[in-house]
């Protein structure tokens, strides 16, 4: 029994050591980006004004644009039965074979 306690005491402070040898900082400073700059306070805030005032509020894409047709809802409808007559556009569901 002594020797099982003192083999798995030893075991314990190995892994214990052995823990605190990999350990590094929580916040992971080592992977942080240095900047070196020399500009001023009031450069930055100058560009950072002009951004401001350029920029849109819309996101890119979300503007859905209007289109105004010129055509008769009749006539649209006759020529897409005269396409389907003539085999130009398919009708229907169509079953293909895998």
């Amino acid at each position: 029994m002594n020797k099982t306690a003192r083999f798995l005491s030893i075991a314990a402070v190995a892994a214990f050591s052995a823990f605190g040898a990999h350990a590094d900082e929580a916040d992971g400073s080592q992977f942080a980006l240095k900047f070196d700059t020399n500009r001023t306070r009031a450069e930055v805030a100058a560009e950072a004004a002009t951004v401001a005032q350029t920029r849109s509020i819309e996101p890119a894409g979300s503007r859905v644009v209007t289109y105004q047709s010129t055509a008769d809802r009749a006539a649209v409808r006759a020529a897409a039965a005269e396409a389907v007559r003539t085999g130009q556009i398919p009708s229907g569901e169509k079953i293909s074979a895998l």
